[in-house]
């Protein structure tokens, strides 16, 4: 939430003596800054990938049966109930939609949610380990943005880090493009969709950095939901359908843990460098795995 600063302002002169004697208290609102806790920032991040996988997880369990645009509608919308929630709490609905840079968060909210439509599809083409090896592209990518865009200074060891991990993502494609059957033609499709996806994904970071030096992390999560979701109702026409009981409570499931993991993950942005927290992106391949083993084998 901004910080609030009291600045006492004298009367002019010319006015009585029990009014310039009087001081006016004005309550400004100062724009929020980075706030340098990076063993925070880095602890939000974790906590959020742990989230965010399980999330990946319902949306794994509801791709063979519900359309990509409807799977981002409901990861979008109910996303909203933990977001509001919170801000209920804590007293901060009020002014959460105030904005000096409404730009910025609607190409935010552009690029992420057309980032989670590449995702969802690659998701159901692939399993969900490989998948989310491949997405740890996105991390690698906001590195070289962190310091292209934002001008954050990396080192050595974290330029030979960027590059032995685009090596061990082509590693991870080359399987998919020598394989020529109808399977690994699948899967090929499934892989370049979560590529994209990883690429799109670390611009949106790169903005939520951007954003972060003078929005509420309340503002930042609200707009996105709100323009996720609208961006998925653009797919309406294309056809969704109405989904089973049990489908239908991992999609709303889905969503609520997006809300939650995207508080955490645009929190965690404010307390430390973006190149710093990408790279703890790759605890989630812990989570992938113990996901996989329990829903997938």
């Amino acid at each position: 939430m901004p910080r609030l600063a009291l600045r006492w302002a004298r009367s002019p002169p010319g006015r009585t003596a029990p009014d310039a004697r009087r001081k006016e208290t004005r309550l400004v609102t100062a724009p929020a800054r980075p706030d340098p806790r990076p063993l925070l920032g880095v602890g939000l991040k974790v906590v959020s990938t742990l989230v965010f996988t399980a999330m990946v997880a319902c949306v794994k369990l509801s791709a063979a049966d519900v359309p990509t645009g409807e799977i981002v509608f409901f990861r979008s919308f109910f996303a909203l109930l933990p977001i509001l929630a919170v801000l209920a709490v804590r007293g901060e609905l009020r002014g959460v939609l105030a904005t000096r840079h409404l730009g910025s968060h609607i190409w935010r909210g552009a690029v992420g949610v057309t980032s989670m439509y590449f995702w969802f599809y690659g998701i159901g083409l692939l399993p969900l380990a490989e998948a989310m090896a491949i997405g740890y592209a996105s991390p690698l990518v906001i590195v070289v943005l962190a310091a292209l865009v934002l001008g954050e200074r990396i080192g050595v060891w974290r330029i030979a880090a960027v590059v032995g991990g685009f090596i061990g993502i082509l590693v991870i494609l080359s399987p998919h493009s020598i394989d020529t059957g109808q399977s690994g033609a699948t899967e090929l499709v499934g892989a370049l969709a979560t590529l994209t996806s990883a690429f799109l994904a670390a611009l949106a970071m790169i903005f939520v950095r951007r954003l972060t030096a003078t929005e509420t992390t309340a503002s930042i999560v609200v707009y996105f939901s709100a323009t996720a979701t609208a961006g998925a109702l653009l797919s309406v026409p294309f056809g969704w359908m109405v989904p089973p009981p049990g489908v239908l409570a991992v999609l709303v499931l889905a969503g609520i843990l997006g809300g939650v993991g995207q508080i955490l993950m645009t929190e965690s942005y404010r307390h430390a460098e973006a190149s710093v927290i990408a790279t703890f992106e790759y605890t989630s391949m812990v989570w992938s795995l113990l996901f996989a083993m329990l829903l997938f084998d």
